[in-house]
């Protein structure tokens, strides 16, 4: 199996093969989060207009996601984990736009296989990806994918490590993202909306025994759990 780590949205969009599109502060936690409450599936996208769009076609109930780290206007719930925890999904379709990790899957054209991932689900999504041998790209989104961040190129480390049979140390990664400045901004009171339980639901290494498989339908890349 061949191996590539890549970053930030160029990352994306030259990502070949087997493609894990990594973003753990927030969008794929939050992902992760909806699907294990009962979403039936998640519609990622570009753009706010696209979104609340496809809402408005009846193709969604629910748009989730953020710009600029906050819930645009319109929208149901933002890009935190923590706030749809105990909101009850089921059979609802969900419309996701963010920053980096919406993006990072829209760009992703090259794809044979597509998944989005986060630590929440980093060992079924190795698994999954162990499941069709091949070449394999995983991209670290970063800030608004523009700007390298230390938890996703962390995921993609640990997600490498359990691709080629070795445990990793998830404990370390946790610690490591837990002492980087962007976990430093989720106790920032001038951010209320990052919510600093965001933080111990996405360093949650794999809470969740599922992969998040994105196919595309009538053109559009949608998400579900495999």
């Amino acid at each position: 199996m061949n191996i590539i780590i890549d970053s930030l949205l160029e990352g994306a969009q030259r990502a070949s093969g087997q493609v894990a599109i990594i973003d753990v502060f927030r969008a794929f936690t939050t992902a992760a989060v909806a699907l294990a409450n009962g979403a039936s599936r998640i519609i990622m996208v570009g753009s706010v207009d696209e979104a609340l769009a496809l809402r408005a076609q009846g193709l969604g109930q629910v748009c989730m996601g953020e710009v600029g780290g906050r819930a645009p206007n319109g929208f149901d719930f933002g890009n935190s984990p923590f706030e749809i925890l105990g909101i009850d999904f089921q059979g609802r379709s969900i419309i996701q736009r963010t920053g980096a990790g919406t993006q990072g899957i829209v760009a992703a054209r090259a794809a044979s296989r597509l998944y989005a991932a986060s630590f929440v689900t980093a060992s079924a999504t190795a698994r999954a990806l162990r499941a069709a041998p091949d070449r394999v790209t995983l991209v670290a989104m970063g800030n608004n994918a523009v700007e390298r961040t230390d938890e996703d190129e962390l995921c993609a480390l640990h997600l490498r490590n359990r691709l080629e049979d070795r445990p990793g140390d998830a404990h370390a990664a946790r610690q490591l993202a837990l002492a980087s400045k962007e976990a430093a901004r989720f106790h920032d009171p001038a951010r209320p909306y990052l919510h600093p339980e965001d933080l111990e639901i996405a360093l949650d290494v794999d809470r969740y025994d599922f992969a998040i498989r994105v196919e595309l339908e009538d053109g559009r890349p949608v998400a579900r759990i495999t």
